[in-house]
């Protein structure tokens, strides 16, 4: 018997919006709409010039606020979401940390507001839009490798801004097989089924190995001091932002201002997976923090975290049935997702931490773009205190399969 039937597992992958071959991410997004929106790709096109030049804001001022009735598809309203999200953002930090703007207007608000309502996202620049839905291939009959990729829009920051959004669609892809692994998991475990449960995990073992070589190409492809000066700023919301303390006022849709979060990385509904299936439950504000960056991702995938996370329990299923096999197996994933983590909060560190600190003593080169986010992630966490946190608890995970393991042996 297979690990988890053809006909299963693609339901399953139908269900959760999941790709056997580039997992989370979009498949074949369109890179144009109807031509009622070509106000819309004009500026999203030619975002880094117009920023770099200090015209985007004026000629938002001049766009005219669109229906978004002739947006007919799911492809349609995530490329409309993905390039009113690069806009708002370059609205937003055009000048830089020392005057963000504080009201998106109308002709950006409105259409934002209403598509990610139809999407069920957020009206800000998410992970889903910047990562997942922000591809395409230079030779469409080629592979899906760094030389042949190319991003459908892009903001001031040259090639390592095209290197980092394009090596983190290609940390996504490598987690293709951990994520139906996790679903081979799943559904092993509903049928006691020790064999492919050992399977599977194995599968999200090497997922989580190959994502950890995959980052390597990172130090390659991006300059940490033009992704700290350049680029980190357009990756931040107006939530915990001391640039925005009082978050944006979104012009047309509510008196009120509006408090959302940029697209951090912990908006990958990968990693999240993975530690559903693991049983690894961060708490007290760290938990919080990934809970609720959970809105932040397309509800398909939002769903798959909530479906692993109510059981069957892995952890459980151990205890229950005790195999040194299996606990080694349960042992092996946690580890390499500690030696992830682990690598995150490396680099991390090599990219804004360092650069945080140089730019402190030097001055920073781009217009004081760069030092205010020093303390606060794109998301609105506290970097390394965040991602030591994760790590730590992942690391604890370890404990129990040490636990697990000798009391197999004892028996």
């Amino acid at each position: 018997m297979d690990m988890c039937s053809r006909g299963t597992l693609q339901a399953d992958c139908d269900t959760f919006d999941v790709s056997e071959e580039l997992g989370f991410l979009l498949e074949e997004p369109l890179t144009d709409l109807p031509d009622y929106y070509r106000v819309w790709l004009d500026l999203a096109n030619n975002l880094h010039h117009l920023i770099e030049s200090r015209k985007l804001r004026d000629l938002v001022h001049k766009m005219p606020v669109l229906s978004t009735h002739l947006l007919s598809n799911h492809q349609e309203l995530r490329l409309a979401h993905l390039a009113l999200g690069f806009i708002s953002m370059g609205y937003v930090w055009q000048e830089g940390q020392h005057a963000p703007a504080e009201i998106l207007p109308k002709a950006l608000a409105w259409p934002f507001w209403l598509i990610s309502r139809r999407l069920g996202l957020p009206p800000i620049l998410t992970y889903a839009d910047s990562v997942l839905a922000n591809w395409k291939l230079r030779d469409p009959s080629g592979e899906m490798e760094i030389g042949n990729m190319d991003l459908i829009f892009s903001f001031p920051g040259g090639e390592s801004c095209r290197g980092f959004f394009i090596v983190s669609q290609l940390v996504e892809m490598a987690a293709n097989s951990g994520i139906t692994g996790s679903l081979e998991v799943m559904h092993a475990m509903k049928i006691s089924d020790l064999i492919n449960i050992q399977k599977g995990l194995a599968k999200v073992t090497q997922s989580l190995k190959k994502m950890r070589e995959t980052f390597k190409l990172m130090h390659k492809y991006v300059d940490p001091t033009v992704f700290h000066g350049k680029l980190r700023i357009f990756l931040s919301g107006w939530r915990d932002n001391p640039m925005l303390p009082n978050g944006l006022l979104y012009e047309g849709v509510s008196d009120e201002p509006i408090f959302l979060s940029g697209g951090s990385a912990a908006q990958s509904s990968a990693i999240q997976c993975f530690d559903a299936l693991l049983c690894i439950q961060h708490e007290d504000e760290t938990g919080a923090f990934l809970t609720r960056m959970r809105d932040y991702m397309p509800p398909a995938h939002r769903h798959l975290i909530e479906t692993l996370s109510v059981g069957p329990y892995l952890r459980d299923f151990i205890q229950s049935h005790p195999s040194p096999d299996l606990c080694q197996a349960y042992k092996s994933c946690v580890s390499a997702l500690v030696d992830l983590r682990n690598y995150h909060l490396n680099t991390v560190t090599k990219y804004i931490v360092v650069p945080g600190n140089k730019a402190r003593a030097a001055g920073c080169p781009f217009r004081g773009m760069c030092t205010a986010l020093d303390k606060t992630g794109a998301g609105g966490s506290v970097p390394m205190v965040f991602l030591k946190s994760v790590r730590n608890t992942t690391q604890k995970a370890l404990d129990f399969g040490r636990t697990a393991m000798s009391r197999e042996a004892e028996m």
